[in-house]
């Protein structure tokens, strides 16, 4: 009897369907689990084959843990904001909720044909105004609280989106989604304080099960060191501010540099002697994203201020300023101190401008390179430092600028404030109204959702607004303080907003009054199992901790973290070991697997096809492995006896098998665990036939795997009900140990062989064995023996002379 996996899906389909099957259930008094997976943007291409790996793996726990007599929630939604949307509407003049509404359509079918757990009752969308009108009520506490800020500022501005980006959204100098290069602008922008945040945000990886790569992403990110700030004068009797981690160097420092963008070339520009230099300069430093001006490789430039000097405020040194592009205004306070002789960009910069360089930490040989590596060393030509340790010079310097009131100590933070805007039209209105008296004003709550209006033209504007600014009826409004004429904002949100908080509405995603009950928050939260790629462990994951930890302070939810663990797949490559794309040609579609050998060999396929966190190259020939040993359990409804129990047999590999799924689920090592159920059906062919309490433990732990095959068996053999609705299988720890162990045999502490003994053996009987081994008689022969060790289940050493 042939599987007919297509019919058979689509009826299983249709039941879970029909009955809500995996609606999680409004029941307080249930053990709860949050399983979650990052919900796509829904673009036009559908799904591609790396969707299902992180779907399906999840689906597999959700899955579990329903067996396992667990509330479960596993929903899924649309992040459908954006510009690629924005992008196509515009290119094929079709407004955008249109093109997302079919992405959407499509995206769902094809989760759906995959057999997904889903609670579809709990379906979200970024794009519609019930959804956003919280992702505004959230930015107007932000703004409240003044965590939420317009400020002028140099922002990266995408020549071809015609946007401002975040200085994570660029990538090598270019636009992370279109490629085109990014320029620096002067731009009035909104700006969320997530720098408030920085320190929690590093303390509170400690309350949580991330993977350690995803920890360590974060906190370089956050980027948290600590120094000095330390007070440097002008020749102008200005103050020039820098932060150092290493204010021992002070004496050491030869010249200042600051950035195109300092406050005080404007301030200062009649006192400077070559003003069209520097200005000149600054052009050309615009012209550079980020990325580009501090990369450490590229040449040094740079320009001198004629006409203003700095005193080092430790010995009175009178030192040049150096405008240059590697000095960025958005790090530390825009200027810094260079001591070359133990700095390399420092040092090259000094040798390209024939600077000098003073060692002040013995140990390296300056006149060749800077001498980096010197946290350790001892200070000299330091005045008050010399002879000190770093470490007790860092000390006495910091206590010495207090006193002197020339700097304080210090912690600084690389992350920057999140730029929180776009100038385009496909995103969240922000809620504000600019009034001329009152200045901005938050909308009245009530008045929420803004919705986003309809406007002839998507395009971008050429002066950089966004298309929302020429809509009149739009921007003219009364302000909400005084009454008086006033203009809406015009600029919209970034696509991460909604995906920043996005797993709290699924708590309680049809609530008019609140984003969520906070019943249900409290219920749900904190997410239980949060999986998704790599790419996404510093934005997203920041961003949304960051808006976690805001509504945790102001009383939203009751923790602190909104996930209790973080876990992220690798990248599935195409057959030649490259990563998928069109123009490479071997882009995979998850649809024609499906239709040629069913979703659940498409399944079991991405869970089989190597280790879950890493990179593995898509495989036609494993696939067709997959679909044979589903169709060997198929057959076995030929040959199944009676009895409820596990013949004696294969009684111990039961137990071990279901020991082993169990375990490999939680440790995310599908492989091995559809492994041990291959094996196992290996076991069961050889005997010729399986007893009904054999088929519905080997149907259990293969369920959440292969969900449709396996109710359709269950069903077949009258086992009674749905196999979803049954118990997960229990094992005896006593019957999982072999009967016999591998160890290795070693004389003189050297490998000669491997025995195989009985797990039971006393030490006395693995050592006649080891000896009567033709290798160990060979390498003992004509010596005496010494010592002999025995590690139980390990090795059997036998020293001898």
């Amino acid at each position: 009897m042939k599987y007919n996996f297509e019919q058979i899906e689509k009826k299983w389909q249709n039941k879970w369907d029909e009955n809500n099957t995996f609606a999680a259930k409004n029941d307080t008094s249930l053990p709860k689990y949050y399983a979650l997976v990052e919900f796509p943007y829904p673009s036009g291409q559908g799904l591609h084959v790396g969707h299902p790996r992180s779907y399906t793996a999840l689906d597999i726990v959700a899955r579990k843990r329903r067996l396992e007599g667990y509330n479960v929630l596993y929903p899924m939604g649309w992040d459908a904001f954006g510009l690629p949307t924005e992008n196509f509407a515009i290119k094929n003049h079709i407004h955008p909720e249109i093109v997302t509404e079919k992405n959407v359509a499509r995206f769902k079918g094809q989760l759906k044909s995959l057999g997904l757990s889903f609670d579809w009752n709990r379906e979200v969308n970024t794009t519609d105004p019930s959804y956003y009108h919280w992702t505004q009520w959230i930015f107007l506490q932000l703004f409240k609280k003044g965590l939420a800020y317009k400020k002028k500022m140099a922002v990266n501005w995408c020549t071809s989106c015609k946007c401002v980006l975040a200085n994570e959204e660029v990538v090598n100098g270019v636009c992370e989604r279109c490629g085109a290069e990014v320029i620096h602008k002067e731009k009035s922008q909104w700006m969320l304080k997530i720098t408030e945040y920085a320190q929690r945000l590093i303390d509170d990886l400690d309350l949580v099960d991330y993977i350690n790569p995803v920890k360590v992403q974060q906190r370089n990110w956050i980027g948290r060191s600590t120094g000095a700030e330390v007070l440097f004068t002008t020749t102008l009797g200005d103050e020039l501010k820098i932060y150092t981690t290493r204010p021992d160097t002070l004496f050491g420092a030869t010249y200042m540099v600051i950035s195109p963008e300092h406050p005080m070339i404007k301030e200062r520009a009649d006192k400077i002697e070559n003003i069209d230099e520097v200005k000149a300069y600054q052009a050309e430093a615009a012209k550079k994203s980020d990325f580009e001006r501090a990369e450490v490789n590229k040449d040094k430039t740079g320009v001198e201020i004629k006409g203003i000097r700095a005193i080092n405020p430790v010995n009175g040194a009178d030192i040049p300023i150096f405008v240059s592009d590697y000095v960025l205004m958005t790090y530390g306070t825009g200027a810094i101190m260079a001591v070359p002789a133990h700095d390399t960009r420092d040092y090259e910069f000094a040798k390209a401008f024939d600077l000098p360089i003073i060692e002040v930490v013995a140990g390296g040989d300056i006149e060749k390179e800077a001498f980096t590596d010197c946290a350790t060393g001892v200070m000299v030509n330091s005045g008050l430092l010399t002879g000190l340790s770093v470490e007790d010079a860092k000390v006495k310097i910091i206590e010495w600028l207090k006193e002197n009131k020339k700097g304080e100590p210090k912690v600084n933070y690389k992350l920057r404030d999140w730029v929180f805007a776009r100038q385009r039209y496909w995103g969240e209105p922000i809620p504000i109204v600019h009034c001329e008296h009152c200045g901005a004003v938050p909308l009245d709550e009530s008045e929420l959702p803004l919705v986003l209006p309809e406007v002839d033209s998507y395009e971008p504007t050429e002066n950089g607004e966004s298309p929302l600014s020429k809509l009149d009826s739009f921007v003219n409004t009364t302000c909400p303080k005084c009454g008086g004429p006033a203009k809406r904002e015009t600029d919209t949100m970034p696509q991460w907003a909604g995906s920043s908080w996005y797993f709290l509405r699924y708590c309680d995603p049809h609530n008019v009054n609140a984003l969520a009950a906070k019943e249900a928050l409290d219920y749900w939260l904190p997410v239980d199992w949060y999986n998704g790629g790599m790419e996404h462990t510093t934005l997203h994951l920041l961003y949304s901790r960051f808006w976690h930890k805001f509504l945790y302070d102001i009383g939203v939810v009751s923790c602190p973290e909104p996930y209790a663990k973080r876990t992220s797949h690798g990248m599935i490559l195409g057959e030649n070991g490259e990563k998928m794309s069109k123009s490479r040609g071997n882009v995979v579609n998850p649809d024609d697997i499906i239709k040629e050998y069913g979703a659940d060999t498409m399944r079991l396929y991405e869970m089989f096809i190597g280790d879950f966190e890493k990179a593995a190259p898509w495989s036609s020939a494993s696939i067709r492995g997959c679909k044979r040993f589903l169709d060997r359990v198929w057959n076995l409804q030929t040959c199944v006896t009676d009895g409820a129990g596990y013949r004696p047999e294969i009684e111990g590999e039961m137990h071990k098998t279901i020991k082993k799924v169990t375990e490999d689920i939680e440790a995310l090592k599908f492989n091995t665990a559809l492994a041990a159920m291959m094996a196992l059906l290996n076991t069961i062919t050889a005997t010729g036939s399986i007893t009904r309490g054999e088929f519905r433990t080997l149907l259990i732990l293969l369920n959440p795997f292969a969900p449709h095959l396996t109710e359709e068996l269950y069903e077949l053999l009258g086992y009674g009900g749905m196999l979803n609705q049954q118990k997960w299988v229990e094992y005896d720890e006593s019957k999982c140990k072999d009967d016999t162990v591998e160890i290795v045999a070693q004389v003189n502490g050297k490998i000669k062989t491997k025995l195989t003994i009985d797990a039971n053996a006393s030490k006395d009987d693995v050592l006649a064995l080891a000896k009567e081994d033709e290798k160990m008689a060979v390498a003992m022969a004509g010596k005496n023996v010494v010592k002999e060790i025995y590690v139980p289940g390990k090795l059997v050493n036998i020293v001898v002379k």
